[in-house]
């Protein structure tokens, strides 16, 4: 029905490229497209320290510990595809832009699954999509502009949700109630009711919710948390979260006129009613009507990770942030810059988030997709984790993670993969044998969280929040909790029992 989030795998959070659209299985390689067959790995990213599936195989897995845990869920992809393969999955796309394209490539390619629709408010959106999934298909599906056609179509067990943030959580209310199953992508929510609402109506419904964080489903993710458990980084005494990416200077557009075939007020849903803005409708970002800014677009990756790899710890006590608008000065109205401080009690995390650094680098293709690791120092989408004994870097998106010990030397380390091989299929699988997803709605919600804290504190004059993980409220601030729950507009609203 709606329009699309940003794609991940676009380099720049605020450039958006049409390839997206026509994406089949792709990755990035030196910073350039690359076709990957279906149920294929690349053979560039199959090597660690040069050493192949065939041979580390031939060795009997001795290589290393870590390579072992990586590599015996590099298979996990295909025996996901294989399961109960004869069942067929019907999924119906909400938001035909370039992260719908790709979660439609990726999807389509798995068998026994097929897209009976694709849904924008922009008929002139998707074209891409549609001819992607016709060819893989071998059919046609079918072009609509209301999700609650494909909701209301008993033959569709599940909706793939790509929209502008603000839809995320109606959308998936909608589709629990109407049976469907859902992936949505992140952020989930667009505040701490609306998460609160979707874990309600997932269970309520007996339905399961992925949610796209899908360093979830990464091998190396999984040996990171292992590694933490065993208790070899010590006791965790402070985290930091890095989101310094670059971006440019935002400028307001004039109010105008939609365009031919392009539905405004259905884009708006459960957002405040105001006249047509193509700042609004083409960069939703700096609005916090429709977005959480960069914090909600990429540091909440780095945020649930985060929460994964530690053990998922519930919410934190109290929140800070600061910040502001100091690199272009613009009137956008979320952030540019923010420092934001948890308190979990027997540890705290800082999270530094920006936009403006175009020094600072996403990690690039041949580090999520090949055989190398991330420049550190230098790194915009790092985690350093300190525990007593040693410090852990961790990067997102299949970037790996290495510990360093007190003369900078490498104790322990492993490798990645970007996690949509694995992702993807979790969630088809889980839709046919009902088990919980790798990112289900619950740990998501307490993930995106942290972006909901972080903005509610900067929003109320940069105030530090005591919070009640159990009641999910403030204590100490009004104001906070008035920042709960969204408004919304008639006919696109929660109500407040599911």
């Amino acid at each position: 029905m709606l329009l699309e989030d940003m794609d991940e795998l676009v380099h720049c959070p605020y450039e958006r490229t049409d390839k997206m659209s026509e994406t089949k299985d792709a990755c990035y390689k030196n910073e350039k497209l690359v076709d990957i067959p279906p149920g294929e790995t690349p053979t560039f990213i199959m090597s660690k320290k040069n050493i192949t599936r065939r041979s580390f195989m031939a060795s009997g897995g001795k290589s290393t510990l870590t390579i072992g845990a990586g590599a015996a869920l590099l298979g996990t992809s295909k025996i996901a595809r294989s399961q109960n393969a004869s069942k067929k999955v019907v999924l119906a796309l909400i938001g035909a832009g370039g992260r719908g394209a790709s979660h439609a490539s990726g999807m389509s390619r798995l068998p026994g699954v097929v897209f009976k629709y694709v849904c924008d408010v922009w008929k002139d959106r998707g074209s891409g999509v549609m001819k992607q999934l016709t060819q893989t298909q071998q059919r046609p599906p079918q072009r609509i502009s209301d999700m609650r056609v494909a909701l209301d179509d008993k033959e569709v067990q599940a909706i793939v949700v790509a929209t502008p943030e603000h839809w995320h959580a109606l959308a998936t209310v909608w589709a629990c109630q109407a049976g469907k199953d859902v992936y949505v992508e992140k952020n989930p929510s667009m505040s701490i009711w609306e998460g609160r609402k979707m874990i309600e109506a997932a269970r309520k419904y007996d339905r399961i919710v992925q949610v796209g964080f899908q360093n979830r489903s990464g091998p190396y993710a999984k040996s990171a948390r292992d590694y933490i458990a065993s208790g070899k980084l010590g006791r965790i005494v402070h985290v930091k979260v890095y989101n310094m990416l670059g971006g440019s200077r935002w400028e307001p557009k004039k109010d105008g006129t939609p365009p031919a075939g392009f539905d405004w007020d259905a884009w708006l849903g459960p957002a405040p009613y105001v006249p047509y803005n193509a700042g609004r409708h083409l960069d939703w970002h700096p609005w916090w009507d429709y977005k959480g800014g960069t914090l909600a677009d990429d540091a909440s990756h780095q945020l649930d990770l985060t929460r994964m790899v530690l053990g998922d710890p519930l919410h934190p006590k109290s929140v800070l942030c600061t910040g502001g608008n100091y690199a272009y000065q613009s009137g956008r109205e979320v952030p540019e810059f923010q420092c934001i401080t948890y308190d979990y009690g027997d540890f705290s995390m800082t999270c530094e988030n920006g936009n403006a650094t175009d020094y600072m680098r996403k990690f690039p293709g041949d580090v999520r997709f090949g055989n190398q690791w991330p420049h550190w120092q230098m790194s915009a989408t790092r985690v350093e984790i300190y525990g007593t004994n040693a410090l852990m870097y961790l990067g997102r998106h299949g970037c790996g993670w290495q510990v360093m010990g007190a003369g900078g030397e490498v104790i322990a380390e492993d490798k990645g993969l970007f996690p949509d091989q694995w992702h993807q299929p979790n969630f088809i699988d889980c839709v046919r044998t009902r088990a919980r997803p790798n990112a289900d709605i619950e740990e998501a919600h307490r993930s995106a969280s942290l972006v909901h804290l972080g903005n509610t504190s900067y929003r109320v004059g940069q105030k530090q929040l005591l919070f009640d993980g159990a009641t999910e409220r403030f204590t100490n601030n009004q104001e906070a909790n008035a920042l709960l729950k969204p408004a919304y507009r008639k006919h696109y609203r929660i109500n407040d029992k599911i």
